[in-house]
């Protein structure tokens, strides 16, 4: 293995090693965040608020492609790294080979099922007449691309299982650069509105992926995407399919309750779900900043968990101090400046009102979230399937009757206010299994699950 990386998996001062895991997934995962919201923001310069409603209402469509992509690509990447701390060097070429055609068949299946389905998928998704065809322009480009998308999603992840964390972040920030060259250029040169900017992030994706299998391909010592080198083993696919169906599931959740959570919010008007999809992308700022400080350190616990257990402990408590940080500066910030966040993508009163009041409301439990994002982490790095896949569905289920409570209780406020008690029942779910789990993870873990 390169010596370099196996420094910080093994040797180097804690602080130093989660630096070198964490800042490189933070960077290029807030780089996204910036992205998504000067994607908002460009489309917002056009002044019609059905374009930006056909963004938000496309968001659970972009977290099934990415589901699929992290489904294979983040049990792959748990197993590669538990595989090089058992220095079985030769197996990673197999799984990393697995991982790549077998996400690439994956977006082969969502282009061959989704596109005869495109009207009846858009109005799942809540379309109205006003936003139908830009919805419809969305997805369209969407599903036709989804192969690239999740090449992307998957690719990112096993690079950084092998410890090259400055390559997975070089290739998000190359996917964002592209992504907003390609913006400018569709929304204020070329003038095709929904339709390029769902253009621009397909192309960008399919830089980024190109770029990863630059690196697998001539600097990787130990991935590949060598057809020869694909196998299919039991071993292959149950540690890749136990870790990665839960991510999956969690993923469909995701973008399950954003589904559910837009329809709600139109009985409320379409300035109620424009706001939920502007303040949706101001969070993603701070709640990528912790996902990637979480999902930067699965390598490196993945790997002690075989390899040294008390590193392993050393890691996880640091990380929590630092989402105790993080959460509170950010929380902090957001409660002060929140409509003038607001303001910068409408002029619309009522819609900046809403939206800042929902961003109140959802960066409470920002804290939360984060070590319930770091709960899932250590459970798929550490191989306990069963727990995975238990954090993957309790928000789901927890949100989804407490939605409805709420709002036959207190109306848009209750639907709002119903995110956050989600979050608390998904955490407190995760410390409980956590601590059920320390004597499976012991003696290390006995000291931070209570």
């Amino acid at each position: 293995m390169d010596a370099k990386n196996l420094y910080y998996f093994e040797e180097a001062p804690i602080v130093k090693s989660v630096t070198h895991f964490a800042v490189p997934m933070m960077l290029g995962m807030s780089m996204s965040v910036v992205y998504s919201i000067l994607n908002a923001y460009f489309i917002g310069t056009l002044h019609n608020t059905a374009m930006l409603t056909a963004l938000a209402l496309t968001l659970p469509l972009f977290a099934v492609i990415m589901a699929l992509g992290n489904l294979i690509g983040i049990g792959s990447g748990a197993f590669i790294s538990r595989l090089l701390g058992e220095k079985r060097y030769s197996d990673v070429k197999h799984v990393s080979s697995f991982a790549f055609y077998v996400s690439l068949i994956l977006g082969l299946i969502v282009v061959a099922v989704g596109l005869p389905f495109l009207d009846p998928i858009v109005r799942f998704l809540g379309a109205n007449a006003e936003s139908f065809a830009f919805t419809k322009d969305y997805v369209m480009i969407m599903l036709a691309g989804s192969p690239f998308i999740l090449l992307f999603f998957m690719l990112e992840n096993i690079v950084r299982s092998e410890g090259a964390a400055n390559t997975s972040m070089i290739g998000m920030i190359l996917s964002v650069i592209v992504n907003i060259i390609l913006d400018v250029l569709v929304i204020f040169v070329f003038h095709w509105g929904v339709i390029g900017v769902a253009s621009a992030t397909v192309i960008s994706n399919l830089v980024a992926s190109a770029y990863y299998g630059f690196h697998i391909g001539y600097k990787s010592q130990f991935l590949t995407i060598s057809i020869k080198a694909f196998k299919i083993t039991k071993e292959i696919s149950s540690n890749v399919f136990k870790i990665g169906v839960p991510v999956f599931i969690m993923s469909l959740f995701l973008g399950a309750m954003s589904l559910i959570f837009n329809r709600f919010l139109i009985e409320y008007g379409e300035q109620a779900v424009a706001g939920f999809g502007i303040s949706s992308r101001l969070l993603q700022f701070p709640e990528c900043i912790l996902m990637g400080l979480c999902e930067g350190v699965v390598p490196m616990i993945a790997f002690n968990f075989v390899a040294n257990k008390e590193r392993m402990k050393q890691t996880i408590t640091f990380t929590l101090k630092v989402i105790m940080i993080l959460a509170t500066t950010f929380g902090i910030i957001v409660y002060f400046i929140s409509d003038h966040l607001i303001s910068l993508f409408t002029n619309d009163m009522q819609l900046i009102e809403m939206g800042s009041y929902i961003l109140h409301v959802t960066f409470l439990s920002l804290f939360i979230t984060g070590i319930t994002v770091l709960f899932t982490g250590i459970f798929q790095a550490t191989a306990q399937g069963t727990a995975a896949f238990i954090m993957s569905i309790i928000q789901g289920i927890t949100l989804i009757p407490v939605l409805y409570i709420a709002n036959q209780m207190n109306g848009f406020h209750g639907v709002v206010w119903s995110l956050v008690i989600s979050d608390v029942v998904a955490f407190l779910v995760g410390a409980m299994m956590l601590y059920i789990l320390r004597n499976k993870l012991q003696p290390d873990l006995e000291s931070i699950a209570v």
